[in-house]
């Protein structure tokens, strides 16, 4: 087994996940009912037989800080390795806020250069996979790689969203384009990179380089470094976006979905709370949908998944949508294709993401333009409100935010971005 320590990039956040990331960073926001998107990679690590993590932090950490802990729930409470927490501090050469994620690492070089590992695996926070990343640490050391990139076909509709990356003899990287507006290539990084310790921390100290699919990874190729490719044949999904998040989401619908939450021999661990079993009244429907522990569902739920804690009144209906914890969804409200943040009341016999008008959101329209509404945590929406689609409801908005409003069009934007 390759000697190698993990550096996870959860300091992020992505404005095209609209609410959900204006109380969070990225890596903390939920997923798939009862995770959060961090748990899979702190997972992958701890299956892949890697106990010596760290997570560095930056854009409103505390949701992230307060989920990972002590690291119990992925057995990385550990006196030796364990899981460490590293957050933008001031002072010294390296103090202050973080530019990038190759920046980011640059700014920890003092943790870098105590780790006894002789290899480094830098991981992006915000992707949704499973992974066994021994295979690509040994072809990494057997190869004698200067760095390797985990990379995966993607639609060629979306190259635009990725580093690209072509390859000669022998899986050698021989160009890489960071997000090009086409390309002929399908190659994608997926932000999965390791180095040999020594060679990290000579290239950071040596170059202002602030992000490494940006700046490292071209650089390296162009002084003649050994840049190769592992591809990996797995599920992955980049969900820095609404729409790639729902669809991801809606994924694990699937009677056999592409994203197993169910393998015994890789376990996705995360931080549980103590629920009482999902509760279904005499009149609920469900189907195709994930319901998890805590849920009280009275009415009708179709093809979502629903976090713990979620109350679905009797002649309610949710359709096509998430819905995060401890949401309150009152007596014949509908619910349709939404993401809905938690510990949002739905007031009774309101309508979110009403009628045919597909209008794209005013302030993202590049973001939210397939029909999707967004209701931030801690929101209460209006007995009777009608909410139409690509809405944007930014958390903690009250009655008085809609003040004497009955009806909200498609594409508007209400409350205040807390962001």
């Amino acid at each position: 087994m390759a000697s190698a320590f993990a550096m996870i990039m959860a300091g992020g956040f992505s404005e095209h996940l609209s609410v959900l990331t204006e109380t969070r960073a990225e890596a903390a926001v939920p997923f798939g009912g009862k995770f959060r998107i961090i748990d899979f990679p702190l997972s992958n690590c701890v299956n892949s037989g890697i106990f010596n993590v760290a997570v560095l932090t930056q854009y409103k950490p505390r949701s992230l800080n307060d989920h990972i802990g002590i690291g119990k729930p992925w057995d990385l409470d550990r006196a030796q390795g364990g899981v460490r927490l590293l957050q933008p501090y001031q002072g010294g050469p390296y103090g202050d806020w973080q530019k990038g994620t190759a920046d980011a690492v640059r700014r920890n070089l003092d943790f870098v250069m105590q780790q006894d590992e002789e290899h480094v695996l830098i991981l992006a926070g915000d992707h949704i996979y499973l992974m066994d990343y021994q295979p690509m640490l040994r072809e990494h050391v057997q190869s004698g790689a200067d760095l390797t990139v985990a990379v995966r076909r993607v639609n060629p509709h979306e190259t635009h969203r990725f580093g690209i990356v072509t390859l000669g003899a022998d899986d050698r990287i021989v160009d890489f384009k960071e997000k090009p507006r086409r390309s002929r290539e399908t190659l994608a990084s997926m932000g999965i990179y390791v180095f040999r310790k020594d060679l990290l921390i000579e290239t950071l100290q040596a170059h202002d380089y602030l992000d490494f699919g940006k700046d490292v990874v071209p650089a390296m190729i162009a002084q003649g470094k050994l840049v190769r490719a592992h591809a990996f044949p797995g599920y992955w999904a980049d969900v820095g976006n609404v729409q790639a998040y729902w669809e991801a989401n809606m994924s694990l619908l699937a009677e056999e979905p592409a994203l197993n939450l169910y393998d015994p021999d890789w376990v996705v661990h995360t931080r549980s709370e103590d629920r009482a079993p999902a509760k279904f009244g005499a009149n609920a429907q469900t189907g195709g949908s994930l319901i998890s522990n805590g849920c009280w569902v009275e009415g009708t739920v179709e093809r979502s998944i629903l976090s713990p804690g979620v109350r679905v009144a009797e002649g309610a209906i949710v359709r096509d949508s998430v819905v995060l914890a401890d949401t309150v969804i009152e007596a014949g409200a509908i619910i349709d294709r939404c993401v809905i943040d938690k510990r949002v009341v739905i007031g009774a016999g309101a309508h979110v993401g009403d009628g045919d008008d597909n209008t794209a959101n005013r302030v993202m329209p590049e973001v939210l333009n397939t029909g999707l509404t967004m209701i931030g945590e801690h929101s209460v929406i209006p007995e009777g409100m009608v909410i139409g689609r690509n809405v944007v409801i930014h958390p903690e908005s009250s009655e008085k935010t809609f003040g004497k409003k009955k009806k909200i069009p498609s594409g508007s934007d209400i409350g205040v971005n807390l962001r």
